[in-house]
Formats: C-alpha cells, structure tokens, sequence
C-alpha cells in the first residue's frame, strides 16, 4: 500500500501539502507500478461521530486505530507532533499474576524489572503475557526487592517466584497463537497498574482469557 509521496523524478515533494502529494500519488499508483502498489484508502466520515464508529472497528480488522492527518500539512520528517495523530483503540485488559522475573536492561540492569505474567489453568499456573513498562521506578524497585526475598527457582536470568502479586495489563490485540503454551498471544502487553486489592485467586483466568479472544480476536488463525 502507498501511503504518500515524497518525490517524483528527483524533485523532492515533501514540502507540498498532503492533498497535492496524494493526487500525485495516486497518479503514480494509477500508471501501474507492475501491478505491486496500490493506494492506500482512506476514511471518509462527515462528523467526529462517524470517525469514532469507524475507529471502533479498527480492532477487528487487525489495526490499532485511525491515522489522522491534515491534508494542508507538509509531510515531517522525524516524530513531529500536530499534522499526524495517531487515534487508537482503548486496550483491552486482564489482571494476571507475576510468575518470573528476570533484570532489564540500560539503567535498569542491575533490577528485576522484566516480567512474565500468568492466568490459573484449573490448578496449574499457564503464562500469558511478559512486559516490563507501566510501573514507577519505584514500584520496580519494591518489586525488585520482593523477587530477591522470594526466589523460587533460578532458570539462567530468570527467577520463578511465588504466585501472589497481581497486575492488570493492558494490550492493543489478542489473537490465537500455536506457538504459545497458553494457545494466545497479546500486542503490545503493559503493565497499567499493581492491583494489591486483589489476591491471586480473583486474577483471571485462561477459560475468561480465551473469553476474551472469541470477543475482539481476529477472525482468522495467526500463529
């Protein structure tokens, strides 16, 4: 899919405002390319109410949102914030419990800030997510200081701990996954808050997990 235009026959365009480089491109992608481009489509919506409904959809079509853009901005070069907006979909949530820890890295190598989370399978513990984003740095170091106290058993890097803190972690999809022993995978998992209101047993559990898949998965299999 061509999604923009930045320069025709040397002639750099990414001054131009959107409008203009996208009928160029669309010229360029209408002379056939050999047949690979196409161009992108876009959204056309009257109101703001439209636009939401539209971004709503987007999970299940396998996308994280809307990309908005003005159509009189140049195109930008680096992270430029204003022209382009990025408008996601809220993200889905569970409450899992810590299971493994393991050091970050960078100014977070000396502390256990690399999680991996789990959901109750009957009475075995099956892991589901890793994340190590979301937590204060002083949370990870409370965290950090409670793994040391708390080791299970050493796996290289890896630390299995007991299963009693629980956390919600927020993700941007879920889809089905052979490759995982839990049979799903999360994008983009997060940790959004430590739930020390919760003990273990009320965390969820891989039956509601998978409840959760049928309800926002995609429609087809990806491993």
């Amino acid at each position: 899919l061509a999604y923009d235009l930045l320069e025709v026959e040397g002639d750099d365009r990414r001054a131009w405002p959107l409008s203009r480089r996208r009928e160029w491109l669309a010229e360029v992608v209408g002379q056939g390319v050999g047949g690979v481009l196409r161009l992108s489509p876009t959204v056309d919506e009257p109101d703001w109410d439209g636009l939401e409904e539209r971004r709503d959809e987007a999970r299940d079509r396998g996308v994280e949102g809307l990309m908005l853009k003005r159509l009189d901005a140049p195109y930008g070069v680096g992270r430029v914030k204003g022209p382009w907006v990025k408008w996601k979909v809220d993200p889905l949530t569970m409450d899992a419990v810590l299971v493994y820890a393991q050091r970050g890295s960078g100014r977070r190598a000396s502390l256990y800030s690399d999680y991996t989370f789990a959901v109750r399978d009957g009475e075995e513990w099956v892991p589901v997510a890793k994340a190590y984003s979301g937590l204060t740095d002083a949370e990870i170091r409370e965290v950090d200081r409670w793994v040391r106290r708390n080791v299970i058993e050493r796996f290289g890097p890896v630390r299995s701990v007991p299963p009693e803190h629980v956390f919600e972690l927020a993700f941007d999809g879920i889809q089905p996954s052979s490759r995982h022993r839990s049979g799903i995978a999360l994008r983009f998992p997060r940790m959004a808050r430590w739930r020390r209101d919760k003990g273990p047993d009320e965390a969820d559990t891989l039956a509601s997990v998978k409840a959760l898949l049928r309800a926002h998965g995609p429609e087809r299999s990806t491993s």
